[in-house]
């Protein structure tokens, strides 16, 4: 009887399909190219060293061959490589005679900039092959490959803007929703009732949206949403908006969000031509009208009450334009 093959082992496929993911996203980015990286006089090798030098402070030779795990001897010839095309400057450690700290001169400045306009490029040209949604499903699936292998947060926060805010998209109104839901339930112990009432004000926002005066921005961090903010016009006060339904998860706490989107609320406010900008919220929430005091709102109104299961003190705050 003809033998039969063995199937292969799950940790085998699971290599191969790991090895199979590394030929095909080399190949996308052009790392295998025979001209250079991205077309460029630069390996990928020196392409990354131009770009720890680019945001770093004068590293030593030692901190690039830690940071990039590379061989001592293998950095140092490309040092050298560098140095002779005039692209570094390296100059003695006043601290340790044995050492040097390196540098970009001004045409490794310019060389680095060059080859980092092109790899924006490259990235822009492939995320315009998808859309929105396929966006955020390929910066997600990026984002969980690097926490499960390890990625240093601090080189993330080097080479990303902090938060980008923005319209809201469609999905964006049921994160919001169930965002509020989790966060208070973890936080406060608000429960289905204050739910309820978040949805309310979604539904109703979205239902008669008024373009002109009326707004909605996400803050977005890293491919994700962390926090979410309305202004609503008043339907029994002319000339006076609503600040709703401010949050900013744990996550993206102590970045400055909060005050962003705040700042953002007024700013439209103003230009909608309100003359006050109002807001409700309860005296357990301290962050938030500690951000609420920072922008000159002042506490108006209190009342007590139990609508989410305990007893609570509402404020009402309000900022004159």
């Amino acid at each position: 009887m003809p033998s039969r093959a063995r199937p292969a082992s799950p940790h085998a496929a699971r290599v191969s399909a790991v090895r199979r993911f590394n030929r095909f996203y080399t190949r996308l980015v052009g790392a295998l190219d025979e001209g250079g990286y991205l077309h460029s006089p630069f390996s990928l090798t020196e392409g990354r060293v131009l770009f720890e030098l680019a945001h770093r402070d004068s590293p030593t030779a030692s901190t690039l061959v830690s940071e990039l795990g590379l061989d001592a001897g293998y950095v140092s010839r490309l040092l050298q490589r560098l140095q002779r095309r005039r692209l570094i400057r390296r100059t003695r450690s006043p601290h340790d005679g044995r050492e040097s700290h390196v540098a970009l001169t001004a045409a490794g400045k310019a060389a680095f900039r060059k080859l980092d306009r092109d790899a924006d490029a490259l990235v822009a040209q492939l995320l315009a092959t998808l859309d929105d949604a396929g966006q955020r499903r390929l910066i997600d699936a990026i984002r969980t490959v690097s926490d499960l292998l390890g990625a240093d947060d601090a080189d993330a926060s080097r080479n990303a803007p902090s938060y980008i805010i923005r319209p809201p998209g469609a999905a964006d109104y049921g994160w919001i929703i169930q965002s509020h839901g989790e966060v208070y339930a973890r936080e406060y112990g608000w429960g289905p009732r204050f739910l309820a009432l978040v949805a309310r004000v979604v539904a109703d926002y979205v239902d008669g949206f008024d373009p002109a005066l009326e707004r909605c921005w996400i803050a977005e961090r890293n491919g994700q949403n962390v926090g979410s903010v309305f202004v609503a016009k008043d339907p029994t006060r002319p000339g006076v908006a609503k600040l709703r339904m401010l949050l900013v998860l744990p996550s993206a706490r102590g970045l400055g969000i909060g005050k962003r989107l705040v700042d953002e609320c007024t700013r439209f406010a103003r230009e909608a031509g309100y003359h006050t900008l109002s807001l409700w919220t309860n005296s357990v929430l301290a962050t938030a009208r500690q951000i609420y005091a920072d922008a000159g709102y002042v506490l108006v109104r209190t009342e007590v009450h139990d609508t989410f299961g305990k007893p609570l003190t509402a404020e009402t705050w309000e900022l004159t334009l």
